[in-house]
């Protein structure tokens, strides 16, 4: 059971989701729904698969106000027995370090692409790693007062190089809206869905709140800020470049803030300061999902957390060396997309019909 030295407010658990869903979502987002897609409708996309993702988000908290300070490890065991529960936690557990290490080997290839070329990887990772940890040892009330303190920084930077980059913008490149038809959108909306991977997160964060039953409230505005900086960031992306002009690009969030400058200003390249935002953002998640991922083990095995906590970090950076390649991290995110969409899709709906078929709101 959580106990209530562990727990937080709603505004923390909001803060906690924004924090993570922007993450390595606003670099690879307009490249990889623009691929699928291929007409500038993506904002489209983007906001069904927000609503989507706001849907799925609401099945997870009833899910989880049935079990009041129980995780998802936890009643997973209530509902479909102890085995298959267990089963059901450890491949969580897995995906959870696997997103850890990926997260980290994608903040290693765009700072050595950018900021320290010609750096080893390892060189970057390790102290990421190391600093993460430090702040995940004293558990989950000192993450949320630090992403309480990074979320409004990220914002202010954020609208303030939105507004520096619509100089570049040309309305044209979003025309013409459904030119393609709505066949195109649909297509993009499993894409767009998955830059919302992290809403998983509510199936822990739940158990942990001081007023549970303010949960959807929590994760109506977790999910609903991302969706609007990932609106911003598609369309400003688009309009610079074109969909034509994207296809070629790696990072185009990236490219956009290195394509002007403002003589005059403290910053005139706003690269630097989109680095700022994006660093502190996937620190955040990488964190985060560090802490779930240790949680897991930890209440699976019914011992202390700290051991895993160590235990986790050559495992992490082994699993985040394996990809030899830009590619091959990329590959990697695709079966982690679909991986998140087949455990936290279904599953959480499913669960939820078992628990009420069974009957009775369970108590702490």
């Amino acid at each position: 059971m959580i106990g209530p030295k562990e727990q937080i407010t709603t505004q923390q658990v909001a803060v906690i989701l924004i924090n993570t869903l922007l993450a390595v979502g606003i670099l690879t987002l307009p490249r990889t729904s623009v691929e699928k897609i291929k007409t500038p409708d993506v904002w489209i996309s983007v906001i069904l698969g927000g609503l989507i993702t706001i849907l799925a988000g609401i099945v997870m908290v009833k899910l989880s106000q049935r079990f009041p300070k129980k995780t998802v490890y936890q009643y997973s065991e209530d509902i479909v027995g102890k085995w298959v529960g267990r089963l059901v936690s450890l491949v969580m557990v897995i995906y959870f370090f696997t997103v850890s290490a990926f997260e980290v080997r994608t903040l290693a290839e765009v700072t050595g692409f950018l900021l320290l070329e010609g750096t080893p990887s390892w060189a970057v990772i390790m102290p990421f790693m190391w600093v993460g940890l430090y702040l995940i040892i004293g558990g989950i009330n000192p993450m949320a007062q630090l992403f309480e303190m990074i979320l409004p920084v990220t914002v202010i930077l954020f609208l303030l190089i939105a507004m520096m980059s619509f100089k570049l913008f040309e309305i044209d490149h979003l025309r013409p809206v459904l030119g393609a038809g709505i066949i195109s959108v649909l297509k993009g909306v499993k894409t767009t869905t998955l830059a919302f991977t992290g809403l998983e997160y509510m199936l822990f964060l739940v158990a942990f709140m001081q007023k549970p039953d303010k949960a959807v409230k929590a994760m109506l505005v977790g999910i609903t800020i991302p969706m609007f900086f990932y609106v911003i960031t598609v369309v400003r992306v688009i309009g610079a470049f074109s969909i034509d002009g994207m296809v070629s690009r790696t990072w185009p969030t990236i490219d956009l803030m290195r394509s002007f400058e403002i003589p005059g200003l403290i910053f005139e390249r706003f690269k630097s300061l989109l680095l700022v935002i994006w660093i502190m953002q996937i620190f955040t998640s990488f964190t985060f999902v560090f802490y779930v991922a240790a949680l897991g083990l930890a209440q699976l095995f019914k011992k202390s957390i700290n051991p895993f906590i160590y235990g986790l970090i050559p495992v992490i950076y082994i699993i985040s060396a394996i990809p030899r390649s830009i590619d091959e991290l990329f590959k990697l995110g695709d079966i982690i997309g679909n991986a998140a969409l087949y455990l936290f899709g279904l599953p959480p709906l499913i669960l939820l019909i078992i628990s009420k078929w069974r009957g009775g709101k369970h108590e702490a």
